[in-house]
């Protein structure tokens, strides 16, 4: 979503909303006062989503992404306990680390200075070896698989889109370019306004599987027939306007251009070259098409892993994964003029580029986002990468970002400082 704004009073605190001592799914079958469905939505509702975002498997459909049968690649460890790491917060108060995880509902997060691992934490319903959904964290995945495959000649980033998918001719992609697809630069009349019972990102999750189709429902009920009723508002081109469905084309034109399915993709060009410690895994429309826009649930250490591969420029495990200027183009960024009519007021000076987010701060720090606090943080100059899962109980980041973001950075100048 665009604007948002941090509500005035949550409704209950981490400790008192974590899943493991409110006993969800728990029993042989649960009580009915501890359960969790897809189908009656209660998997989307605060507290409860704090269980389901790490047990998205036992809700909906899901497809794997194997991590190959090598060794897993070593995550070296040098514990540092930056707990007590001090910041002051957008609105001006006192914070520390500790007090940053606990305050924005996190669920897991794994530090990385200079490519070792010196903090790691697990809160509520996740452990180590769980996938957690990474929302649209996931577009960054997509963003990078198809800047590898831009670098192998599988397609043109100027080409339109209809050279590679023309089932969308008729839809509002229909006079869109690749890039712009790939940056939101498209002039779309869908809306993402996760407050807004009545946006269109509804119609989108009823598409890829993420709810329930209700009674007498007759719209598209596949991410590819969602995908070609969308319709044009303005020009493409002009401006950021942030929207999964140009994610969801990204992916169908990489499916396209690679022969393969997404978590096929995912598994060859960088889950098993990486040495992902376990699997990740897809949630899936109804007929087994990934959503490349925020269905990716991977564990912790992987997430981090992924972070650190970019930071090296692609390179990771004694190889390169994705080539260098993929990464390097990403983390240039994109036009902040075009970024600024979206409104981010937490991310003043800022740009999208193929699917990541970079801040242009002083650290040239860029970043993966998703929903209820998922993210990615690379700060190169600090030489940092943090990985983060939550289960906020607001949706939109700009809740997490005036805790979050002044943390990383704080923390960023302490490791810098030796602290």
């Amino acid at each position: 979503m665009s604007v948002a704004t941090a509500p005035s009073q949550l409704p209950v605190t981490a400790l008192e909303s974590d899943p493991e001592t409110l006993g969800w799914m728990r029993g042989f079958p649960p009580s009915p006062d501890r359960l969790i469905t897809f189908q009656d939505g209660s998997f989307r509702t605060f507290p409860e989503l704090r269980w389901a975002w790490s047990n998205i498997r036992q809700l909906v459909p899901t497809v794997n992404v194997w991590r190959g049968a090598g060794p897993a690649s070593p995550l070296p460890r040098a514990d540092h306990d930056i707990g007590a790491v001090a910041s002051t917060t957008m609105d001006g108060r006192p914070m520390t680390f500790a007090k940053m995880l606990e305050e924005t509902y996190t669920d897991g997060i794994a530090v990385l200075h200079r490519g070792r691992l010196i903090y790691e934490r697990y809160f509520g319903a996740l452990k180590p070896h769980k996938p957690h959904i990474g929302m649209s964290v996931t577009k960054s995945f997509t963003g990078v698989l198809a800047g590898i495959l831009v670098a192998e000649g599988r397609f043109d980033p100027q080409a339109p889109v209809t050279d590679y998918v023309p089932e969308l001719k008729p839809s509002a992609f229909g006079d869109a370019r690749v890039h712009e697809v790939m940056d939101m630069t498209t002039g779309l009349l869908y809306t993402e306004v996760y407050t807004d019972k009545n946006s269109d990102v509804w119609g989108l999750r009823r598409a890829n599987g993420m709810a329930p189709i209700p009674a007498g429902y007759d719209g598209p009920t596949t991410i590819f027939d969602f995908l070609i009723a969308q319709k044009k508002q303005g020009e493409h081109g002009k401006a950021f306007a942030y929207k999964t469905v140009n994610t969801d084309v990204l992916a169908w034109i990489c499916r396209r251009a690679s022969g393969l399915t997404l978590s096929e993709l995912l598994s060859e060009r960088i889950w098993q070259p990486m040495g992902a410690e376990e699997d990740a895994h897809y949630h899936v429309d109804r007929i087994g098409t990934e959503s490349g826009g925020g269905g990716l649930s991977t564990t912790l250490r992987d997430l981090a892993r992924f972070g650190e591969t970019m930071r090296n420029h692609g390179r990771f495990n004694g190889r390169q994964i994705v080539p260098s200027q993929v990464v390097e183009d990403i983390a240039r960024g994109g036009d902040p003029e075009k970024f600024k009519p979206a409104g981010y007021t937490t991310l003043p000076g800022a740009s999208y580029r193929n699917q990541w987010w970079v801040t242009h701060n002083e650290h040239g720090a860029y970043m993966a986002r998703g929903v209820y606090g998922q993210g990615i943080y690379i700060d190169p100059k600090a030489e940092m990468v943090i990985a983060r899962y939550a289960s906020h109980p607001v949706a939109g980041n700009a809740a997490n970002d005036p805790v979050t973001l002044p943390a990383y950075m704080a923390l960023a100048k302490a490791l810098m400082a030796g602290g």
